[in-house]
């Protein structure tokens, strides 16, 4: 007789499961150099069972097993696990809030410089440089967007957008306070469309590990949203520590949520919008 697969005879003690999520993140560790084992845990358990679920797999082990021996899972499992791309305006008050801050923090400096932090696919990073480009200030400014892995970055260098989509783009775009046509700032690609060359000039692209990799420049705006919710407590110390170290002195950091007044590093940040997590580096 078949059992399914969500009979209780193959579901797993509490401490099996345990300890198969610990033997499966040291195999990405060991295997990949991708290290996940200071994620928050129920997050990753909500991402890896529903992975698990979709390749018709029973235990944290057949998915462990799997990863090691066949590349389209491994290549699946870290996507799973990476920050799911955004689409254009996607959040608007997000994309509104940023343009605040960036006309807020940016003129006064020579030659400032963005830091989108585990960044969501292409289209964030493109709707930060329509962002800047609407309010003059794309032509000065550098946009640095990185990215956990290199699948990801081959993803973000080749993506484009359907031409269907920018009806629905639009509208999010005129919800973020966009005035104008958000498809002037687009040019056809064969079927679909990509960002004009002074949109794509201004982003620079690459894989790093927030995990691992240290300080690379020094920025006046660090934005690192989606990617935060996911970080246990001493994973979340060490990346605003790290973005701590990156940011210039009256620089700006917008995260996932503010910063609490007992946390080491509170007192060296004054929060720019009310009950909001956008803060400007005082110390």
């Amino acid at each position: 007789m078949s059992v399914p697969p969500g009979d209780a005879r193959h579901a797993c003690l509490p401490e099996v499961e345990e300890l198969e999520l610990e033997l499966l993140l040291e195999a990405l560790v060991q295997r990949f150099g991708f290290d996940f084992r200071t994620h928050e845990r129920t997050a990753l358990k909500r991402k890896l069972f529903a992975l698990r679920q979709r390749r018709g797999l029973h235990t944290l082990s057949q998915l462990q097993d799997r990863v090691l021996h066949d590349v389209a899972t491994s290549s699946a499992l870290l996507r799973a696990l990476s920050v799911q791309p955004a689409s254009m305006f996607d959040d608007p008050l997000e994309a509104s809030q940023f343009a605040a801050v960036a006309e807020h923090c940016l003129p006064g400096a020579p030659l400032p410089k963005i830091w989108l932090a585990d960044c969501a696919g292409a289209e964030q990073a493109w709707t930060v440089a329509v962002l800047l480009a609407e309010r003059e200030l794309l032509g000065r400014v550098e946009i640095y967007a990185t990215v956990a892995s290199d699948a990801l970055l081959e993803e973000a260098l080749s993506a484009t957008i359907a031409p269907a989509l920018m009806g629905s783009y639009q509208r999010s775009y005129e919800q973020a306070g966009g005035t104008g046509r958000l498809a002037d700032y687009f040019q056809c690609d064969g079927d679909a469309l990509v960002p004009l060359p002074q949109l794509r000039s201004r982003i620079t692209w690459a894989q790093y590990n927030l995990v691992t990799d240290s300080s690379f420049n020094e920025f006046q705006l660090i934005v690192c949203r989606r990617a935060l919710p996911d970080f246990g407590p001493l994973l979340r110390h060490r990346v605003l520590q790290l973005f701590h170290d990156s940011l210039a002195v009256f620089g700006v950091l917008g995260i996932d949520r503010e910063i609490d007044a007992g946390e080491r590093l509170g007192g060296q940040y004054q929060q720019l919008l009310a009950r909001q997590p956008w803060y400007r580096r005082v110390g």
